[in-house]
C-alpha cells in the first residue's frame, strides 16, 4: 500500500517525503479545467509553462542526488540555487518557438514558459559543496551528506 496516493502525481511510493515543498493541486484533473483551457488558452497548462517538470530525488550513503528531465534546455537557461533555510531551488525557462506567419500548426504539445521546483534539504546536507551538471537534457544536482558521527560510548567504573 502506498502512503502517497497516485493522485499526487508521478510514481507511487512507499515513502512519505516530508522534505518536498511540492504543492498538491486538487483541480489539476478537474473536468472544468479542460473546458476553461479551451475558452481561455492563456490559462492552459500545456501552453503556459512546464510546471510539472519531473524530478527524481534519491539518497545514497554519500549524497542526495536530484535528477530533472529538461529536454531542449541549455545550462544557461537553468538556475540552481540554495537558500539559507536549506531549500534547493531549480528554475528556468523554455522560450516559445518563433512563429512564421506562413506556418500552419497542426498540434502543439511541447510546453514553454517558466518552471520552478523547490525541495527542503535535510540537516545532514553539506550546503557549501553542492554540485550541478547538465548532460543530454538531464540536470543532476548532487548534495553531499555529512558523515553521521557515532556516539562515543565511555564505560564508567563503579566504585564501592
Amino acid at each position: 500500500m502506498s502512503l502517497i496516493p497516485s493522485f499526487f502525481g508521478g510514481r507511487r511510493s512507499n515513502v512519505f517525503d516530508p522534505f518536498s515543498l511540492d504543492v498538491f493541486d486538487p483541480f489539476k484533473d478537474f473536468p472544468l479545467s479542460n473546458s476553461l483551457s479551451a475558452s481561455f488558452p492563456e490559462l492552459s497548462r500545456e501552453n503556459s509553462a512546464f510546471v510539472s517538470t519531473r524530478v527524481d530525488w534519491k539518497e545514497t550513503p554519500e549524497a542526495h542526488v536530484f535528477k530533472a528531465d529538461l529536454p531542449g534546455l541549455k545550462k544557461e537557461e537553468v538556475k540552481v540555487e540554495i537558500e539559507d533555510d536549506r531549500v534547493l531551488q531549480i528554475s528556468g525557462e523554455r522560450s516559445v518557438e518563433k512563429e512564421d506567419k506562413n506556418d500552419q500548426w497542426h498540434r502543439v504539445e511541447r510546453s514553454s514558459g517558466k518552471f520552478l521546483r523547490r525541495f527542503r534539504l535535510p540537516e545532514n546536507a553539506k550546503m557549501d559543496q553542492v554540485k550541478a551538471n547538465m548532460e543530454n537534457g538531464v540536470l543532476t544536482v548532487t548534495v553531499p551528506k555529512e558523515e553521521v558521527k557515532k556516539p562515543e560510548v565511555k564505560t564508567i567504573d563503579i566504585s564501592g
